[in-house]
């Protein structure tokens, strides 16, 4: 570790800006500053940034683009201009007090990676909305080799040490020196970590707010098998993040699991595509029946969530074409009912089933014999039951698209 060597990369679409969709939205964004080149990676959304963006354009600095992701990095440009007579002298890739000043600036919701010439800063939200932690990447011998920074410590490298959560409001610095905290803003009370982040984003072997992700999922299971009084033959799951809700469904309820569906591992997250026709072609290529298992059975088809409908209503129609006797939906979340302004691809509720129909219409519209949601109750209490409590932090949890009480008020 004698010379610098920093990598920053971003594997999204971005959820806000008009044309997001467009190549010059594609991130890591890099931005020219009186200090040096600067790139930035984000994950979430500013809820204020249209307010954000006048400001800026009123200061006079141009945007290529209406995305936040690069508001924020003009604004740390900006930071960095201002205090640049104050760096003479200084740690040339030190960047902490800039960093601190725009994110003072900055409403929720974002984790960012920030990197300089010879450094990468890992930063969250004082709401701590978006997860994100770092570890250490280690040699043969044991010895640290590299430092790494994610949303999720399932992208890390199986030679990588897993050393902690960026903290709400924590500025955590990671370079040659090694890995260390450099600001902490006063974390917001209640805290609000997107518990969406739980139910579909998050991979299984994540680590988020001290515990496993997949024991999480399977809490939730059990919490909905015990809000349940169904009879059937089997408990099957929409694959893939949906297995470990219907594994603790079966384990509570005793009925045991049986796959039902084989998924493409070549196709990518239908819920994810950013326009509906991609998202229809990615469900017909997805899943396939496994015919020999449905035949006559009575099937609790479980599964996270249902977002748009359109992939569960040709689910149903799948298995009861190859001989499912009845089955019946049991979705491991709250039914969504209200749009995201913090990351989610749900920008408004006009292709939310559940903010325009019943649950009865639900059964309906998807062919299913019932429908039943685990309640929200159920859900906060399933997440909230094996955190780690943190000092001085109190735990709390996002939960706007199926309740409506967003956080922080809202830039429309």
């Amino acid at each position: 570790m004698d010379g610098n060597c920093v990598i920053i990369g971003h594997n999204r679409y971005s959820t806000a800006g008009k044309k997001k969709s467009g190549i010059n939205c594609v991130q890591p964004f890099v931005v020219y500053t009186a200090m040096g080149t600067v790139a930035i990676a984000h994950n979430g959304e500013l809820v204020d940034a249209k307010q954000k963006r006048k400001e800026v354009l009123h200061e006079g600095v141009g945007l290529s683009t209406d995305t936040d992701s690069e508001l924020i990095a003009q604004m740390i440009a900006k930071a960095i201009a201002l205090n640049v007579k104050c760096q003479y002298g200084q740690d040339i890739g030190d960047i902490t007090r800039e960093l601190a000043v725009t994110m003072s600036a900055l409403n929720m919701s974002y984790s960012l990676l920030v990197m300089t010439f010879d450094r990468l800063y890992a930063i969250r939200d004082p709401f701590g909305n978006r997860p994100l932690c770092v570890g250490t990447v280690l040699s043969p011998d044991g010895n640290p080799e590299a430092f790494i920074a994610s949303s999720e410590s399932c992208a890390f490298p199986a030679n990588a040490k897993f050393e902690f959560e960026v903290k709400p409001g924590e500025i955590v610095e990671l370079s040659k020196k090694g890995i260390k905290s450099v600001w902490q803003m006063k974390p917001n009370t209640p805290l609000a970590m997107c518990i969406f982040e739980y139910v579909y984003f998050a991979r299984n072997d994540s680590e988020i707010e001290g515990q496993q992700v997949q024991s999480v999922r399977e809490e939730c299971g059990k919490t909905m098998a015990l809000e349940d009084d169904l009879e059937a033959d089997i408990v099957g799951n929409v694959p893939d993040s949906s297995l470990s809700a219907a594994i603790g469904y079966a384990a509570q309820s005793g009925i045991i699991y049986e796959p039902v569906l084989h998924r493409n591992s070549y196709v990518g997250r239908s819920f994810i595509q950013p326009n509906d026709l991609m998202r229809q072609n990615a469900i017909k290529l997805k899943f396939g029946v496994l015919k020999k298992k449905v035949q006559n059975q009575r099937i609790v088809l479980v599964d996270d969530s249902i977002v748009r409908g359109n992939t569960m209503r040709t689910l149903v129609k799948m298995l009861k074409d190859a001989g499912a006797k009845e089955v019946h939906l049991r979705i491991a979340s709250p039914p969504v009912k209200f749009p995201c302004f913090m990351g989610i691809n749900i920008p408004t509720n006009l292709e939310l089933i559940a903010a325009h129909k019943t649950i009865p219409e639900i059964c309906e519209y998807v062919g299913a014999d019932s429908v039943r949601y685990l309640s929200v109750d159920g859900l906060v209490s399933s997440v909230q039951k094996g955190i780690e409590r943190v000092a001085n932090f109190s735990p709390g949890h996002c939960t706007a698209c199926l309740t409506g009480k967003y956080p922080v008020s809202i830039d429309l």
